[in-house]
């Protein structure tokens, strides 16, 4: 394992603890966009790729899906499996940035977060468009590229230590997360942009330094 794979992986283990309750603003734009977009999935076998602490895998289950989700980080697994309802799910642990243990055997795969800490865009859509069955969806959300012009990226302070940690991430473009998309032979439906408006800033008070600023991207593709 790299150095730069350690450091995600080390920072995530330890960002676990304190994941689901920090405030953190991005995860409140993503997932009701990411929820809309997915739309219903009753009876869906969906692969959850970079689960952390389950937040897609566990709406995905009550609402009728069967779920496997797939995370590097020990910790965040340990997180999102003892939450209820997290019998239902299959979690495993793997790092992404090797082939999925799986065939062409879901409806839908969901990522939410996960591409800006990936160096290999093209294998990762790659392996996500292998996996799903013809006619399959994917619904990915990335940190937009934009965040970085602002000198942002995935962080968060230890609660042990007051120890502002920084697990590493890539800046790739909008332009690379569409032509990796592409290039794995997914046509497009929709690619959108989301800033967090005023509304949004007064109950995710570190989003105020970004009203109408882009901080989230999230694809919607066919297999």
């Amino acid at each position: 394992m790299t150095d730069a794979v350690s450091s995600v992986q080390t920072g995530y283990d330890r960002w676990a603890e304190v994941y689901d309750h920090d405030g953190n603003p991005l995860q409140g734009l993503e997932e009701p966009v990411v929820r809309a977009t997915v739309g219903e999935v009753n009876g869906l076998r969906v692969l959850d790729l970079g689960c952390g602490t389950g937040r897609h895998s566990l709406w995905l289950a009550e609402r009728g899906a069967v779920v496997t989700a797939v995370d590097f980080s020990e910790g965040m697994l340990a997180e999102a499996r003892r939450k209820p309802g997290a019998d239902a799910i299959t979690f495993i642990a793997h790092d992404l940035r090797t082939s999925l243990p799986f065939t062409a055997e879901f409806d839908l795969v969901v990522s939410g977060l996960v591409l800006e800490h990936l160096r290999d865009l093209n294998h990762f859509f790659a392996e996500a468009r292998r996996v799903l069955k013809p006619g399959g969806r994917a619904v990915i959300s990335a940190m937009h590229p934009a965040m970085f012009l602002r000198g942002t990226q995935a962080r968060f302070t230890d609660p042990s230590s007051g120890e502002l940690v920084v697990p590493g991430s890539v800046p790739h473009s909008v332009a690379a997360f569409v032509m990796a998309a592409v290039r794995a032979g997914f046509s497009i439906s929709n690619v959108e942009e989301f800033a967090p408006s005023t509304e949004f800033a007064a109950r995710y008070p570190r989003a105020s330094k970004y009203v109408d600023w882009p901080m989230l991207v999230v694809l919607e593709l066919t297999a």
